[in-house]
């Protein structure tokens, strides 16, 4: 759920009488006239929320953010925006004292030629890592359970029920002190070569305490020493869960604000990975090879672009032996240019990437990994798979749809990049 993709616009199905509900809140907290009012119209959109996460009741949830969206109104964000402080926070009560807790995510930003690890966390490892976290990000008063778990994104929960479970479990063991076990019959692991993983955790409060070091501090700029101090303290202790990888940590937040950032980061470490692979695994340099990207999109007639597929080639053939998929999030689009001041005012660390849409930073990544053949095409691609693996297929330099194949001759790669 947090990787903002974009809902099924297709569904037409009659709502029930809680998604109703959800829709009506939602609504009426965009519609509301002052911020008394705004606020008694998210009590109830929090209240039925909750009634709905309690009993399980996804199918609801999702039904009325199916509607909201094509209505293309701010109640869509109002509604996510509910559901997603549902989810990955909670009120508990120990000893007659009020918590409360969040789940917060750590990403790990990580490349290779080779093998993403996850799985479980050696327990002394997981002792050291805390112990960085209480020291660097979070507030005096905090109570905090970290999951044993290296996470992949195939891992996270999937729907905002699941989230609220597993919410609901690590707040309990923070306030109790007990231990977690490791993740079980995990999901399988999608192999890509530059990927996300996260480290879990919920924390906890005395109701209206701070929960993080720069709330204590109040003094935004903490934030950036926070992230500098846990990178230096935490990154040689991470690099052993992932031997052979590049890596790259990102600030312990919120859990979908965090999940979100590592989406959107992990982008340009694809492109520059896939370049990595090619030259490697085929002895030629960069500028060897070329690219051929498209946009595509699941409805053909509408303006938007859903996601940028680059297929590679070698610059003498026109096969697609290699290929990269550039999704676009929430309102993210062709036509709009990144800034270096995100949505909350926080500065981004875009470098040359700044001020260029998702098509020239695209461009811009390839230049500088040395690809200079690079063919864009003008027309909109539909988000077509092979029906055999279901692997996307990519444009080649004539704008034909096909499957990315290595030469039979060299090793395959580990799986295909975002």
């Amino acid at each position: 759920m947090f990787t903002m993709r974009r809902p099924n616009k297709g569904s037409s199905a009659k709502l029930s009488a809680d998604s109703q509900r959800l829709v009506m809140f939602s609504q009426a907290v965009v519609q509301a006239a002052s911020r008394l009012e705004e606020r008694a119209w998210e009590r109830n959109l929090d209240a039925q929320v909750q009634k709905l996460l309690k009993s399980n009741h996804q199918d609801s949830i999702d039904a009325a953010l199916d509607e909201l969206f094509k209505q293309q109104s701010g109640a869509y964000d109002a509604l996510m925006e509910a559901l997603e402080a549902g989810s990955e926070s909670c009120r508990l009560e120990q000893d007659g004292v009020a918590y409360d807790a969040l789940l917060i995510a750590m990403p790990i930003l990580a490349w290779t030629r080779f093998t993403i690890a996850s799985g479980p966390i050696p327990a002394d490892l997981l002792a050291t890592l805390s112990a960085h976290l209480y020291a660097h990000v979070l507030a005096d008063k905090v109570r905090m359970a970290m999951a044993p778990t290296l996470f992949s994104i195939d891992q996270l929960p999937r729907s905002h029920v699941e989230t609220q479970t597993l919410t609901q479990r690590l707040a309990q063991a923070a306030l109790k002190g007990s231990a977690l076990k490791p993740l079980t019959n995990a999901p399988e692991t999608a192999p890509f070569l530059a990927d996300a993983r996260f480290l879990l955790a919920a924390i906890a409060v005395p109701a209206g305490e701070p929960l993080f070091h720069w709330q204590s501090s109040l003094n935004l700029a903490d934030r950036e020493t926070a992230l500098t101090q846990w990178r230096n303290q935490a990154t040689p202790n991470i690099a052993k869960l992932l031997p052979g990888c590049g890596i790259e940590l990102l600030l312990p937040e919120a859990y979908y604000i965090a999940c979100r950032e590592a989406d959107k980061l992990i982008r340009p470490a694809s492109i520059q990975a896939a370049v990595n692979f090619l030259t490697n695994t085929l002895g030629v340099l960069p500028d060897e090879l070329g690219a051929s990207i498209g946009s595509f999109s699941e409805d053909t007639s509408d303006a938007r672009t859903d996601e940028y597929r680059i297929g590679f080639t070698l610059r003498q053939e026109p096969e697609i032996i290699y290929g990269v998929v550039w999704p676009l999030y929430g309102e993210e689009d062709d036509d709009i240019r990144i800034a270096a001041i995100d949505a909350s005012g926080r500065a981004v660390p875009l470098g040359p990437l700044a001020g260029k849409t998702p098509l020239e930073q695209i461009v811009a990544l390839l230049q500088t990994a040395g690809v200079t053949r690079i063919k864009q095409h003008e027309e909109r691609f539909g988000l077509e798979f092979c029906d055999d693996c279901g692997a996307p297929l990519y444009p080649d330099m004539d704008a034909e749809l096909v499957h990315a194949e290595m030469p039979e001759d060299v090793p395959q790669a580990p799986g295909h990049l975002h």
